[in-house]
């Protein structure tokens, strides 16, 4: 899908006909990540709308994500109407970033203000234990930076937009603030939220233990496959962004490599060699951690949006 044949008011126009008026313009806006879809179990009203009935939006391929737009309302009284994204589609399943950041200029056109975009990843830096929900301050692209998968390729979709985006503030510290006042509502301990710089990388591999040492050593505390696209298009369309990143597992980093060479001198010397086992990530254990912490993400991001107000 090229960047002129979005079809935004086709889309729209699909949506006026399934929503109520006062779901149809949405103040929030939350990207549900890897198995954290039950984040709009919090939505009161819901009119859940396919990904296959709007033009323009793709289909998400990977486990833990589904493929519907969640409209509801959050929060007591009235409520505040928002969007959710059930499921989110990268550029490692061989969509087009234009197919990407869709849904993201999408939510803009509807009105959204404020996004909250919610990952899992995994922790590059040893003081974030699995379960630590991240407040992403700063983010590293290696993509970005390296080759042509920048989310703001190609001519601009609107004059209003800049030809180049600063990003230096792509991540809202009133947002972010929200997020620590929201964990002190719901009496969460200290640790259970922290601070810290998100990498991108395309994925669909996991790091090897090299690549991330390497991302570490830059200054990257957590690093998955998603997110920053979407944070380049909400920017660009002018709103305010923030992510959560949930940390799934630990990226594996040994202090030192095995030496295979030392354990077959050891064994031509008679020598009993233990063979450790391999450690490795996999995505099931991605979304079964995910699970364990719906209820605390689903809460937190419930208590942020009612402050919005």
């Amino acid at each position: 899908m090229t960047t002129a044949a979005q079809p935004f008011a086709s889309t729209l126009d699909v949506l006026a006909r399934i929503l109520p008026a006062h779901l149809l313009k949405p103040r929030a806006a939350i990207v549900c990540g890897s198995g954290l879809s039950t984040l709009a179990s919090s939505l009161r009203e819901v009119v859940e709308v396919p990904y296959s009935a709007l033009e323009g939006f793709g289909k998400s391929t990977v486990a833990g994500h589904k493929s519907a737009l969640a409209f509801g309302l959050l929060g007591p009284g009235t409520g505040v109407p928002v969007v959710a994204m059930l499921g989110r589609f990268h550029a490692y399943e061989g969509h087009p970033l234009a197919t990407v950041t869709y849904p993201i200029r999408l939510f803009a056109r509807l009105g959204v203000q404020n996004i909250i975009i919610t990952n899992a990843a995994g922790a590059l830096n040893p003081a974030l234990p699995v379960g630590t929900i991240v407040t992403i301050h700063d983010h590293i692209a290696l993509p970005n930076l390296t080759g042509p998968l920048n989310a703001l390729f190609g001519p601009l979709r609107s004059p209003d937009h800049p030809r180049f985006l600063p990003l230096s503030d792509a991540y809202s510290s009133k947002l972010r603030r929200l997020a620590f006042l929201a964990a002190h509502r719901l009496s969460l301990p200290d640790s259970a939220l922290a601070e810290g710089t998100y990498a991108w990388v395309s994925g669909p591999s996991y790091e090897t233990p090299a690549e991330g040492r390497f991302l570490r050593a830059a200054g990257a505390d957590v690093v998955g496959m998603s997110t920053v696209p979407e944070v380049l298009a909400a920017r660009e369309e002018g709103m305010a962004v923030l992510v959560l990143s949930l940390v799934t597992n630990a990226v594996v980093i040994p202090e030192r490599y095995r030496s295979i060479k030392e354990e077959v001198k050891a064994e031509l010397a008679g020598q009993t060699v233990e063979q450790p086992p391999a450690a490795v990530v996999s995505h099931e254990e991605v979304l079964a951690v995910g699970k364990q912490k719906a209820e605390v993400m689903r809460n937190l991001v419930a208590q942020i949006i009612e402050l919005l107000d």
